[in-house]
């Protein structure tokens, strides 16, 4: 059947289904959850201060996260999330 056209709808699968998210909606979601991060980095910065990782998360938060473009702003807000996370766990450094 060559000369039949193919459908351009995509395949039943979840995707179908789940509503085309714009441009705007991805970059508020990624500027809040950016936010959030800075926020919890924030509240830990007495022991994060003295933490070697705390320079580099804050580095992915801001300069890193800003020239970037929106496809790959939730790696880095998920690299940022990890060494927060870290951080977290690890005992204060004297």
């Amino acid at each position: 059947m060559g000369g039949r056209k193919r459908s351009l709808r995509p395949a039943a699968s979840g995707l179908a289904d789940a509503p085309a998210r714009n441009f705007r909606q991805r970059y508020k979601d990624l500027e809040l959850s950016r936010t959030a991060l800075l926020a919890r980095l924030e509240s830990h910065m007495k022991i994060a201060r003295t933490h070697p990782s705390a320079k580099r998360a804050l580095k992915l938060l801001n300069d890193t996260f800003r020239g970037s473009t929106v496809a790959q702003r939730a790696a880095i807000l998920q690299a940022a999330e990890w060494l927060i996370s870290l951080i977290e766990m690890s005992p204060p450094m004297l």
